[in-house]
């Protein structure tokens, strides 16, 4: 058993921490909005005030927040994570998708704090969060990402070891700027069969089954057609779109263009703009009906 924190209980984090307490470990739980935290404190975690209580003795810290403002949040500052008392030689296991520049500072500040860092964006749905089915996209030394093994496993099915701390980050970024540059563009073909008059539920089943499929596409393409945009929500506008921007400032960070990447920012900051930030992202086709070729 390990004593461990989790901070940020939303539909991601609230799976994870829940994994944690089915390995047997010894849970505390931050979260902005407390009442997040319920179910798991029904099972046997404790909420804290703030990040550094629920770290206090911790031998390990998870962390799981929006973006870089929130990251900051719960690691700096006197009631943050890394002014807490831990126990020496602890984890930092950030699985939030940050900017690389970020990372790779809160690396050095919790190096400075004689904590293992670990890079671990996750990859999957809030149910393989909930099934500990993920996939950890990890950058860390390989002697931590031995020691934290048993750890990491308690939330994962899988564990993709990319390289030095912010490889597991920076592979996080492509794909999700591949994945906006696919939703964007079935968008595109799915507003064009319907102008062709092809009937959008063949054409999505025949993308299922095309080279074209992934499971992005494939989810995606299906809310599309049903118009269902609202329930059940998976990941937002607003959530890609700060994915995007993060991909697009790495690429120049690193002397590339991200054209395609742009075009999918473009769409999604227009679908922002228009008050649908928070539904879920499919609603893009909304973009694509209405363009009009210049």
């Amino acid at each position: 058993m390990v004593k461990v924190a989790f901070i940020g209980i939303g539909k991601m984090g609230l799976g994870m921490a829940s994994r944690l307490l089915a390995a047997g470990h010894d849970l505390a739980v931050f979260n902005r909005t407390a009442a997040k935290a319920e179910p798991l404190v029904r099972l046997g975690a404790r909420c804290a005030a703030s990040p550094r209580e629920a770290c206090s003795g911790a031998e390990a810290v998870f962390s799981m927040t929006a973006d870089d403002a929130s990251s900051r949040a719960v690691w700096l500052g006197p009631q943050g994570i890394l002014a807490a008392n831990r126990a020496p030689r602890g984890f930092a296991i950030e699985c939030s998708t940050l900017s690389h520049d970020w990372v790779l500072e809160l690396a050095r500040e919790a190096a400075a704090r004689g904590l293992r860092y670990i890079d671990a964006p996750v990859t999957g749905l809030p149910e393989d969060a909930a099934n500990g089915a993920l996939t950890l996209l990890v950058g860390a030394s390989p002697d931590d990402l031995r020691a934290a093994r048993d750890l990491l496993s308690a939330v994962s099915r899988s564990v993709i070891h990319f390289g030095s701390v912010g490889a597991g980050t920076a592979y996080k970024l492509i794909i999700n700027l591949i994945g906006a540059v696919q939703i964007a563009s079935a968008a595109e073909g799915l507003a064009l069969a319907e102008r062709a008059g092809l009937d959008p539920r063949v054409v999505a089943d025949a993308v299922a089954t095309s080279q074209a499929a992934s499971p992005q596409v494939v989810r995606n393409t299906r809310r599309m057609v049903d118009d269902d945009h609202y329930r059940n929500v998976v990941f937002t506008p607003a959530l890609r779109l700060k994915d995007v921007d993060y991909g697009l400032r790495l690429a120049g960070k690193l002397g590339l263009g991200a054209p395609f990447g742009e075009l999918a920012a473009d769409a999604l900051r227009r679908l922002c703009e228009l008050g649908l930030a928070d539904v879920n992202e499919s609603k893009v086709i909304h973009i694509a009906r209405g363009r009009r070729p210049r």
